[in-house]
């Protein structure tokens, strides 16, 4: 525990001294969802007027701010990895996870940052929530949970690839997986496969139980399927994340 504090401490430095990182996160949701609810709310049938398609539309812009917001963690362990970083901390008596677990806590707390900007973003453009603090606080765990999972499978890239461009290429597809959910139309208005394959993946269930909780709606059986593939994620993530690490690191 202490090392991962202080490793973290290191990386949060690294963080505050390039904030540019975090506003580069935060541009491509905002502009986004600037984008939807301006040029494209109107056409789309999910409710009457610009502020409820901004609370319709908020939970899939902030899966896209976590998935934006991860590369950075590959490209951090990358450069690392590159500057031979490592190799420096494998040589001193410190445990070996708590590098890692550097890498992703720091990866959770400037996503928390990029999601709390989108956020305020969101209410300047009549974002409205009933929700309460309970609801708050599960919508917080939720996020926290997904951007974990999401961290780890950025592990993977970030100590795999050959060059900077590949260890972040791979968010791409996690970034469009959000476009084939209910994020920003109902699966109901998609044809059948895409439907089957928009209503069993876990953009549409972490959207759906985020959007309920907002609403102040209770999130019923449906936080379930949410939190489970958050868990499932982030387990085999993990698993690959830290064998990668061993062989990589010997």
């Amino acid at each position: 525990m202490t090392d991962t504090i202080i490793l973290l401490g290191r990386s949060l430095k690294h963080i505050a001294r390039s904030p540019d990182t975090i506003i580069t996160t935060a541009v491509m949701p905002i502009a986004m969802m600037l984008l939807f609810v301006f040029v494209f709310g109107g056409a789309i049938e999910t409710g009457a007027g610009t502020g409820d398609y901004v609370d319709y539309l908020l939970p899939g812009i902030l899966l896209i701010t976590i998935a934006s917001g991860i590369t950075y963690t590959a490209y951090r362990l990358f450069q690392d990895l590159q500057g031979g970083i490592f190799e420096r901390f494998q040589s001193m008596p410190i445990a070996r996870s708590a590098v890692l677990w550097a890498h992703v806590l720091t990866s959770v707390v400037a996503n928390l940052i990029s999601l709390v900007v989108v956020i305020l973003v969101a209410l300047l453009l009549g974002f409205r929530t009933g929700a309460g603090v309970p609801e708050w606080l599960a919508v917080a765990g939720i996020l926290i949970l997904f951007t974990l999972a999401l961290t780890w499978v950025a592990v993977v890239p970030g100590l795999t690839a050959k060059t900077v461009d590949g260890a972040s290429a791979f968010a791409y597809p996690i970034i469009f997986l959000p476009f084939v959910s209910s994020a920003f139309v109902p699966t109901a208005t998609m044809p059948g496969p895409v439907r089957a394959f928009a209503e069993n993946q876990p953009a549409t269930a972490i959207v759906d139980t985020v959007r309920d909780l907002f609403a102040g709606r209770p999130a019923g059986d449906g936080i379930w399927p949410a939190l489970g593939w958050c868990a499932v994620i982030m387990v085999v993530a993990y698993v690959f994340a830290t064998v990668t690490y061993r062989r990589r690191i010997q």
